[in-house]
């Protein structure tokens, strides 16, 4: 699995994901994040990117949009047959 870093705005502190799935839809790329190296044991997050003014880095958000959750999350169901997202 890919270790991702993130700094969220304002903290001083780190966050590491484990990238399980990436995807595009509408031309919107979207990935699936978990905060363990076990698929098994951690919390799973769907982040959206969005285009950053420095080009360097992306910057991602959690997707808090329930009817775009969904749908999204449906999606990496149907990618990871062996996996039920819980929204």
């Amino acid at each position: 699995m890919e270790k991702i870093t993130f700094k969220p705005d304002g903290e001083d502190a780190v966050v590491d994901f484990y990238v399980l799935e990436q995807t595009t839809i509408g031309g919107v790329n979207y990935i699936l994040v978990t905060d363990a190296e076990e698929e098994e044991d951690g919390e799973a997050y769907i982040l959206k990117a969005f285009p950053d003014t420095n080009e360097q880095e992306q910057v991602y958000c959690m997707v808090e949009d329930d009817a775009e959750l969904a749908a999204v999350a449906g999606v990496f169901e149907n990618m990871l047959d062996d996996v039920d997202l819980t929204r």
